[in-house]
């Protein structure tokens, strides 16, 4: 056969890309447990990071995680547990950032008067300005955070308690997740009125 027809040039493409295809579905077959476990493992560690826990590896996320109930409520899914003696609580929820979802875990203590934690699971931030959230200077404001009037509040120089230092030049973003977390704080008193 000439290389140089298009019946040849035709039937070499669907042979190569017939191969890379097969190739590409066996890796993916072949590691869809693992993926799978790294995805539930990712999903714990965010969940036990905005409740406050510390820990260095998979096994103690999963240590850990076995202390947590989950729950749901209103057609939302929540996870409870406790620290340092307090129940805790926690939920995924999302808001609308600059480029796209914002996707957190917010997590409060019962009574619903402090938020415990918060964590980003999933951003599209500008890396090196909304892209800081996820930065642990950032989400270490939210641990014990006490809320004032039923709300807390992102801005650029903090000076009530209840208020928690924007990232510079970034305002959007800062806006995004205050929105966020006081939409999680008014579901959870929702969700939770009669507990």
């Amino acid at each position: 056969m000439n290389k140089q027809s298009l019946p040849y040039t035709v039937i070499f493409t669907f042979v190569v890309c017939f191969v890379f295809v097969f190739i590409l579905a066996a890796v993916n077959n072949a590691t869809i447990e693992r993926v799978e476990q790294n995805r539930i493992v990712a999903q714990q560690r965010a969940i036990l990071t905005a409740m406050g826990f510390s820990f260095e590896t998979d096994e103690e996320i999963l240590a850990l995680f076995e202390d947590v109930d989950s729950v749901e409520v209103d057609g939302r899914t929540y996870y409870e547990t406790t620290r340092d003696g307090r129940r805790i609580i926690a939920s995924e929820f999302s808001g609308q950032g600059l480029w796209g979802t914002i996707r957190t875990v917010v997590a409060m203590e019962e009574g619903f008067e402090k938020v415990a934690g918060l964590e980003i699971i999933e951003h599209n931030e500008t890396p090196g300005l909304g892209g800081r959230v996820t930065e642990r200077e950032f989400r270490a404001q939210f641990l014990d955070l006490p809320i004032s009037n039923d709300s807390i509040a992102v801005v650029s120089n903090p000076t009530d308690e209840s208020e928690v230092e924007a990232i510079t030049g970034a305002t959007y973003t800062s806006r995004s997740i205050q929105s966020i977390v006081n939409s999680a704080i008014e579901t959870f008193r929702s969700s939770f009125a009669d507990a």
